[in-house]
């Protein structure tokens, strides 16, 4: 009959079942390899924002790639262990001071002088730890476990950073040979293209760093001085506090704001209404001058774009989702416009920035030089030398 059905060939269940399985394997390790993949990310990241560092180290010193590998990654830890210590330093003073000060506080609480003991006499505080002295011995007791766990994470912590280190010092090193072997197995048409959108998408991520950055430094250097006027206590740790939030997307200048204007209350009334006046103008400063100013020539993204990023990003990794939100998302809209406009037959002669679509070379200042007499470009790389991140050149 017409209707009857034909059996299914055993060849193709095996083939239908073979698929389920392997998918259902690949799904499973990469939820198993969440922690490495997540590295390697990270890792990728600082590869590509470091690479043109390192790539104008080797221009201005003459020397190879890996040396200027090298005085980048040292520099870089340098600066970042010396913020670390200037952030850190004042906070382990303030601690220490506290716990040799301690007996003390616990004297004049008792006998009812000193801050510590009009606390306790507005607040009827003596009571209150009378009631809870047996859940306080019971935390304390158990503070060990606490502890265990803690320095756990921290090693943990620890080496999850020197492990990003060794990744992004190896992607930095080897990334170009790497990029171009994988580029060789494309026939040249897709190689022009994929070298235009890698482009696009490195001169994106690395224009969004740099001016997020430039932003922290600014917010942190302005609150400084801020801070110094009114006289508040720790100005450099809250400054540096205030710096390092306002990376994180969003939220960032508030989280910053909230404990440093706590701080300012604490020392004074004015101190505080002073700061608050301040951030509310300076928060105005920032989001219409210096976001427009500087990200106008990186990677611009709707501000919806920008939030459902940061949602996505804060679920799947926390604070380190939301620092790498917004580069992903400009990553993203470069592939998604190069698929648009490469269906609408629209190609480019050259990668571009931002939304405007601007040319590398306008940006650069000046187009690709030929060789000269002596076989070099102006810029003294030989012809056969391949560029270290990719470009969008003719084949």
């Amino acid at each position: 009959m017409a209707n009857e059905r034909q059996p299914v060939p055993v060849r193709t269940m095996l083939v239908a079942i073979a698929l389920v399985v392997a998918t259902y394997l690949t799904l499973r390790a990469i939820v198993l390899l969440a922690h490495i993949e997540t590295l390697l990310v990270v890792a990728a990241f600082f590869a590509v924002v470091l690479t043109p560092a390192v790539d104008l180290v080797r221009r201005k010193l003459h020397v190879s790639r890996g040396l200027s590998t090298a005085i980048v990654f040292i520099v870089g830890l340098a600066v970042l262990t010396g913020l670390l210590y200037a952030f850190i330093r004042p906070l382990v003073d303030e601690a220490s001071e506290f716990v040799d000060n301690f007996p003390t506080y616990v004297s004049e609480a008792r006998e009812g002088r000193g801050p510590a003991g009009d606390l306790v006499k507005r607040y009827n505080l003596d009571e209150r730890l009378r009631d809870a002295q047996a859940d306080i011995e019971n935390s304390l007791g158990n503070a060990g476990g606490g502890a265990l766990k803690v320095a756990g994470k921290v090693l943990g912590g620890v080496a999850s950073t020197l492990t990003i280190l060794v990744l992004s010092l190896m992607m930095v090193l080897y990334g170009p040979d790497i990029l171009k072997s994988a580029l060789n197995i494309l026939e040249p048409t897709k190689r022009q293209r994929v070298r235009a959108v890698a482009s696009d998408c490195a001169r994106a991520l690395t224009g969004y760093v740099m001016g997020n950055l430039l932003i922290s430094l600014i917010a942190g250097t302005v609150t400084f001085v801020a801070l110094l006027i009114f006289g508040v206590p720790f100005a450099a740790v809250l400054a540096l506090w205030t710096a390092f939030a306002d990376l994180i997307p969003l939220v960032g200048a508030t989280l910053g704001a909230i404990p440093t204007i706590g701080v300012a209350f604490l020392h004074s009334t004015t101190a505080g209404i002073g700061m608050l006046v301040f951030y509310v103008i300076y928060q105005q400063f920032e989001n219409h001058v210096l976001q427009v100013v500087i990200m106008s020539k990186t990677v611009q993204i709707n501000q919806l774009f920008v939030l459902v990023s940061v949602l996505i990003g804060v679920e799947l990794l926390g604070i380190l989702g939301a620092l790498l939100a917004i580069p992903a998302a400009g990553v993203l809209q470069v592939i998604v416009r190069d698929l648009w406009d490469h269906r609408a037959g629209k190609f480019k002669d050259e990668p571009t920035i931002g939304a405007d679509e601007i040319p590398v070379s306008e940006v650069d200042g000046e187009k690709t030089a030929g060789p000269n007499e002596d076989g070099q470009n102006k810029g003294g790389q030989n012809e056969d030398d391949t560029p270290d991140r990719p470009v969008a050149v003719s084949e």
